[in-house]
């Protein structure tokens, strides 16, 4: 019965840990037909920042914000899930003020659209000077090239009535969507985007030692987890995020921040 006890309060003592225990990786990303001017570009990609309320991810949305606020990149790009409660919103804002280049989605805690019983609808409209992007797209200049950056609103795609591909502006060199939800690989057509990024799975958050691999607990049926998948529509990038939903603890899944660098593949 001691020993038990033991192993339970030891697990959640490292879950507690594992929670604010960032990961900071550096992920080459091949794009078939890349232009050579955009070679090396370095694209920051955040997610799942669950700020407000008490969690060690907050720790963990800290120490990636200085990361890339160190690193510098040519874009950051956040997709979704940055506020569990309202009064997360000042931090988040001052967070947002300290990342280079920055555009964002909203997820669907954003909107406490979830199951979480800890969740509240926060209600933001604008990250100035971050570019939020529901349903909306920007096209800017980065060395000499055009590069497209579209978002979705987590409320249409649930609804089936947000179609990503209707942004598509033809005439960039490089098309990036931003979508918290990352199954939005599969129902895009091929060829409207070069590379998607997205969030929300977690990496599972709490997973447990399985032969071949891990057990996640949250989001089983996924085929999806972390990391990078090239699929017919487009190259995904999923991040295992950065925050924690329903209890405050990351098991086997480290939270993470990457910096993508593009390269002709």
């Amino acid at each position: 019965m001691r020993l038990g006890g033991a192993a339970a309060a030891a697990g959640l003592a490292w879950g507690h840990f594992e929670a604010g225990w960032v990961e900071l990786e550096t992920l080459r990303c091949p794009l078939p037909g890349l232009a050579p001017e955009l070679e090396g570009l370095r694209i920051a990609h955040l997610s799942d920042f669950h700020l407000g309320v008490p969690s060690r991810g907050a720790v963990a949305v800290e120490r990636a914000v200085d990361w890339v606020e160190q690193r510098q990149p040519d874009l950051t790009l956040i997709s979704g899930d940055l506020l569990s409660r309202r009064r997360g919103e000042p931090r988040l804002r001052a967070l947002l003020a300290r990342l280079p280049n920055c555009f964002a989605v909203l997820g669907n805690h954003d909107f406490a659209s979830s199951r979480d019983p800890f969740s509240q609808p926060a209600g933001v409209t604008d990250l100035e000077p971050a570019t939020l992007l529901l349903d909306d797209a920007r096209t800017i200049e980065l060395r000499g090239r055009r590069v497209q950056i579209a978002g979705v609103d987590p409320r249409s795609w649930r609804l089936l009535r947000s179609r990503p591909e209707e942004l598509v502006d033809e005439s960039a060199d490089l098309r990036i969507l931003l979508c918290h939800f990352p199954d939005v690989v599969d129902r895009v057509p091929a060829g409207a985007f070069d590379l998607v990024l997205s969030g929300h799975l977690h990496a599972g958050q709490i997973c447990l030692p399985w032969p071949g691999g891990r057990l996640r607990l949250a989001h089983i049926r996924w085929r999806y987890i972390r990391g990078l998948y090239r699929e017919p529509a487009a190259t995904l990038h999923l991040s295992g995020g950065l925050g924690t939903t329903f209890v405050p603890f990351r098991f086997l899944a480290r939270p993470e921040a990457t910096e993508l660098i593009l390269e002709s593949g």
